[in-house]
């Protein structure tokens, strides 16, 4: 069971004591006087969630008492923060304390989920080995203490984000990425949202018992929601080492994320200018409202931020190559091109980013052309056209009439929350 947890409408002050109070209970029954600790927070595009001012006073907690406390934002396959990114986020933890994740060359294989083991929680869909693959600097760094700071909510391959996906998709190597992404796209995305455990999140709790079963860890994790007022605030804190400590969290998480509405024919998203600059994580917006669209509809993403399709070049490059061109045919492909077959992260990403024909997508980016949008499978609408007809600040949450009639459903943080039919959500 946790440590200890608190559930209501909690206060930045609230929260804050929270943590101080993790933190000495982290002294009283994992390390008394930690000479070395490691902080892994979530990156940027989890900002929203207070996870930076979080750990900005945990690194002063420790820092006070005299520890090297270091900080590795949980990126996966993101792109680093840049110094002005990680003040933003993180305040006043100096640039020197904070370390980027490399998933490419910054980490070693210290085992393997089997592959009779993913293929019977996959129930056949996935039959490979999931290596796991982790950053040299937690396994190498004879840390005295490790926390995690996280938002549950809910996720497209995990079913809800954080706890040990800090390990596995924050700080995994390339096999690990790879592997794990494909065998969760194999399962299938609406399968997977908002089930507290999905096959993977199985195949991450058998390697945390298996190879991480010795670290001196544990888990702070916040779960967030919307108040009467229409802004987002915390609703619950959570504090243990367990997997109790997820469970309590993910199921607040779905009582209170979860929004039921009727199949919505024209859904308004937006995606702030500050998180979200590629679609490798606006496509969240995608995500999230997938079980809620109407066959035919159109979701409509305001992104002013979105500069680019995949992170890093080469799953840029994949993007632009394929597109976001349905399940079918991406499998299909799979199946022939090495390219697919050695990003396969990137494949199944192409895989949840389409809604294989059912309902429109269009964006409204702030960087990307017209004809690069178009390129991938997505409609096009001009940011400024956009914005003056849909204005975020004078839209309300859920349903809005406008001037001419048109009936829309605005969102204004989709990466927040999961939106769907009671029939998608049931009938799984």
């Amino acid at each position: 069971m946790p440590w200890f947890y608190e559930e209501g409408s909690l206060s930045k002050e609230k929260v804050l004591q929270m943590t101080e109070q993790a933190a000495r209970e982290a002294l009283r029954r994992l390390a008394p006087r930690p000479e070395r600790v490691l902080l892994l927070p979530p990156d940027i595009t989890r900002a929203h969630s207070g996870a930076g001012w979080i750990t900005e006073s945990l690194y002063h907690f420790f820092d006070s008492m005299g520890a090297d406390v270091r900080l590795i934002p949980t990126l996966g396959q993101h792109v680093p923060h840049t110094p002005e990114q990680n003040r933003w986020m993180f305040g006043s933890v100096p640039e020197e304390k904070i370390l980027a994740h490399d998933w490419r060359g910054g980490s070693r294989v210290i085992g393997e989920v089997s592959a009779e083991f993913v293929k019977e929680a996959s129930k056949g869909k996935a039959d490979w080995p999931i290596p796991v693959s982790l950053n040299t600097t937690l396994l190498d760094g004879d840390w005295d203490l490790i926390i995690n700071v996280g938002h549950i909510v809910p996720h497209e391959v995990l079913g809800f984000a954080n706890h040990n996906k800090n390990y596995f998709i924050g700080l995994g190597g390339k096999e690990m990425i790879c592997a794990s992404h494909m065998m969760a796209a194999c399962c299938g995305i609406e399968n997977n949202l908002g089930q507290l455990i999905t096959p993977l999140r199985s195949c991450y709790n058998k390697a945390e018992n298996d190879f991480l079963g010795d670290l001196p860890d544990l888990y702070i994790e916040v779960v967030m929601a919307y108040n009467a007022d229409g802004v987002l605030e915390h609703t619950g804190f959570y504090v243990g080492d367990d997997l109790d400590t997820y469970l309590m969290g993910a199921e607040a998480s779905r009582r209170q994320n979860i929004t039921i509405v009727p199949p919505l024919k024209k859904v308004v998203a937006v995606m702030q200018e500050d998180e979200f600059h590629s679609t490798w994580v606006a496509n969240k917006a995608i995500y999230r409202t997938r079980m809620a669209m109407a066959d035919g509809g159109e979701l409509l993403i305001i992104a002013p931020g979105l500069r680019r399709f995949g992170e890093q070049d080469d799953v840029d490059a994949l993007i632009r190559k394929y597109g976001y061109s349905g399940t079918e045919k991406i499998l299909r492909l799979w199946k022939t091109e090495p390219v697919l077959q050695d990003l396969t992260h990137g494949t199944a990403h192409l895989i949840h980013g389409s809604s294989e024909g059912r309902f429109r997508i269009t964006y409204a980016p702030g960087h990307l052309s017209k004809e690069e949008i178009e390129s991938v499978g997505f409609g096009y609408a001009d940011l400024g056209e956009t914005l003056r007809r849909y204005d975020p600040a004078k839209l309300k949450s859920g349903f809005n009439t406008m001037p001419d009639g048109e009936e829309i459903y605005f969102i204004s943080t989709p990466s927040a929350g999961l939106w769907s039919t009671a029939e998608k959500l049931e009938n799984r």
